[in-house]
């Protein structure tokens, strides 16, 4: 079985040194029932429209941008292709907006104001903290 998983990692990898940076958590005060659905009509719940970068049977992948800024937003055919997706992704740092069998990644004003239209909850990537990165 090949699955692509390096390749997946490494434009990951890259899209989010391109979005994400450093900042403290702010909590949300009113999160909607978490959103469902395609790639497609997530994107247009986020009013982006998706710049496709992965699509594959078992992960979509785009970059978005809306009025809050931009943002990886990736759709997964099963909940543990997800969890590993997520798992990995995490190591290079960055918020992530989850919800059923999707993820949004990106700074944390954009995931924060994403929470406000999807839903879901914010996880934190690894961040090594004491400065020192972008």
């Amino acid at each position: 079985m090949r699955l692509p998983r390096p390749m997946t990692s490494a434009l990951l990898g890259a899209a989010l040194l391109a979005l994400t940076g450093c900042g403290s958590q702010d909590s949300g005060t009113s999160v909607p029932p978490t959103a469902t659905g395609s790639l497609e009509h997530l994107a247009a719940e986020a009013e982006c429209a998706p710049d496709m970068q992965t699509d594959a049977d078992e992960i979509r992948q785009a970059i978005c941008r809306n009025g809050d800024g931009k943002f990886v937003l990736a759709t997964f055919a099963t909940d543990r292709g997800q969890r590993e997706w997520i798992n990995e992704a995490k190591d290079y740092g960055g918020h992530y907006l989850v919800g059923r069998k999707w993820v949004a990644v990106g700074d944390t004003d954009v995931v924060t104001a994403l929470r406000g239209t999807l839903g879901g909850m914010i996880e934190e990537g690894r961040s090594h903290g004491g400065g020192g990165h972008h």
